[in-house]
């Protein structure tokens, strides 16, 4: 079986990762997921979020403009950390979410087994979480499976 770990890239997901490695221990490979949507597709859902034109250069083709490359170089970024962190075998992943990014972390940890889901209770969402509700909270209650939902670090502690 395999680790999920959702990391988008924020203080939030490297806290989660921080914690999960110092309070999981386990053999398991993991998989570090970051999950994109390409632009055009988050204004079908989101129009309001929407403020001025696509700079020319961004059309339909997200890859060209660059949003999986980025991706990808999260994924890594967040999979660099959790070896850091102490977590044995770790692989980057960065997946294209045609929906919700709930859906494809869900989808993920369907397809990967995994015995467990790690990630922040907030990320970098934060318009798609005014309008749809928190990831991690759709995580919890979608995935049929564990989850290791990290709350943030408190500023009083």
């Amino acid at each position: 079986m395999t680790i999920l770990i959702a990391y988008d890239g924020s203080d939030d997901a490297r806290t989660a990762i921080e914690y999960a490695a110092a309070h999981v221990k386990t053999d398991e490979p993991a998989v570090v997921l970051t999950v994109w949507e390409p632009l055009l597709s988050q204004l079908t859902w989101a129009p309001v979020v929407t403020v001025g034109a696509l700079p020319p250069e961004q059309g339909a083709d997200s890859e060209k403009y660059g949003e999986q490359t980025e991706a990808e170089q999260i994924s890594e970024q967040g999979a660099e950390l959790a070896r850091k962190a102490g977590f044995g075998t770790v692989t980057a992943r960065a997946e294209r979410s045609n929906g919700p990014n709930w859906a494809a972390i869900v989808d993920v940890a369907e397809s990967l087994d995994a015995s467990l889901i790690i990630m922040g209770s907030r990320g970098l969402s934060g318009a798609k979480s005014v309008l749809l509700g928190s990831v991690s909270d759709r995580v919890l209650h979608h995935a049929h499976r564990a989850a290791l939902i990290v709350p943030p670090v408190r500023e009083d502690d």
